[in-house]
């Protein structure tokens, strides 16, 4: 257990304040004393996130110059960006949200000695093979020139108590039963733990680490196919009978997949970005963060002894693994039923005239009837909609 720090009287803005990150920095520095505010661009999402934090409304999108931020880091002493985005996107904008915003944030910083904790990612690099890791580093390179006060910080794989990104990559993997499907089974990767992520931020905040840039990851990397089967023991799930390497050719078709319905509104952490990253491996240098503190981060066995599995997880992985499977055949179920329909008109109409009704009314329903289904086997595929659209499905098979 790594001890509180004591940051009474600072006051903090989180950026991507609901996020996989963004949420466990506002609790570890609400837990250490500091007067944390987090910026949202959904309140309401933020408020069943985040009950009794202090919340600002802000699309970074929106934010892209420095007058857009100077009202906002009043009373302001850090900031904290946990935000980001893994695609362009209906809702996503890479160059706005990495760099774009980023900049102009730095600069206002400088301008009202605002301090940045920049929370950026291994491998970004102007030369990066990914949008997500190109405009990552645009946004580090605007914050360096900015002149603010700055502590950036790289994670490696991050594994927390909940999942998102990587860590619901890995135990959607892990929940596959029999057998343990990887990618790159050699893969080096370095693995950070949620609680030295957020100790980290801390630390700056606290002004017990000096300004610079730290790679925060464990002492050593892991092939990837251990630390899926590391995960696996976690979540309590049978030991693998064989491991299955997938071709690269059946990966960029997965990954294509995870695309179309990421388009659709469904975050897979399949997407093309994730995927090109795990090639890559995430490899950091520790060094520079065991030389200003101290200590190591806990490595993968440490961090996973450091947090507790629950049925909740187990199920959460399953579902992951299943709900493209589940939406998918949910979808095809709908659109059949009313191309049958469509198919069978005479059949069908001939039923209902049977009961009376008359040729056009029979003929008038069924294709009525036949659209709606195909209707809402399309519209259950976006996601915005497809909750809503299930209760849909539900009254009408109810109905009839």
């Amino acid at each position: 257990m790594m001890p509180n720090l004591d940051l009474s009287g600072k006051t903090v803005l989180v950026l991507g304040a609901y996020g996989f990150i963004g949420a466990a920095v506002i609790r570890a520095l609400q837990a250490d004393g500091a007067a944390v505010t987090g910026l949202v661009r959904n309140v309401q999402t933020a408020q069943r996130v985040l009950p009794g934090v202090a919340l600002v409304r802000g699309d970074l999108r929106d934010l892209t110059t420095v007058a857009d931020w100077s009202t906002m880091l009043e009373g302001i002493q850090f900031v904290v960006n946990c935000a980001g985005a893994l695609q362009d996107s209906r809702h996503d904008d890479l160059h706005a949200v990495h760099h774009r915003a980023i900049a102009a944030l730095g600069e206002a910083c400088a301008e009202a000695g605002v301090a940045i904790v920049q929370i950026s990612a291994i491998g970004a690099e102007p030369d990066a093979s990914t949008a997500f890791m190109r405009t990552k580093a645009e946004g580090d390179v605007a914050l360096r020139a900015s002149g603010a006060a700055l502590w950036l910080f790289r994670p490696g794989l991050v594994i927390g108590q909940s999942d998102y990104g990587g860590t619901a990559l890995l135990r959607m993997l892990a929940a596959v039963p029999f057998v343990q499907p990887v990618a790159y089974p050699e893969t080096p990767v370095q693995c950070v733990g949620m609680q030295d992520v957020c100790m980290a931020v801390s630390q700056a905040v606290c002004g017990d680490l000096a300004s610079g840039e730290y790679d925060l990851v464990e002492d050593a990397p892991h092939p990837l196919s251990q630390v899926l089967a590391v995960t696996r023991r976690w979540l309590g799930f049978p030991t693998a009978w064989a491991t299955i390497t997938a071709p690269p050719p059946v990966i960029k078709l997965v990954a294509a997949a995870a695309d179309v319905l990421g388009s659709l509104g469904w975050r897979s952490p399949l997407r093309t970005t994730a995927m090109t990253v795990m090639t890559q491996g995430v490899t950091g240098d520790p060094e520079p963060y065991r030389g200003a503190t101290g200590r190591s981060l806990a490595g993968l066995d440490e961090i996973y002894a450091s947090l507790i599995c629950a049925r909740e997880h187990r199920l959460a992985a399953r579902m992951t693994l299943l709900m493209p499977a589940v939406v998918g055949v949910l979808s095809l179920f709908w659109l059949l039923s009313g191309v049958f329909g469509l198919i069978g008109l005479s059949q069908a109409s001939e039923i209902l005239t049977r009961s009376g009704w008359s040729d056009g009314m029979a003929h008038t329903n069924v294709i009525l009837w036949s659209l709606v289904d195909i209707a809402l086997g399309l519209a259950v595929l976006w996601r915005p909609w497809a909750a809503r659209v299930c209760l849909l499905q539900a009254s009408v098979a109810c109905s009839i």
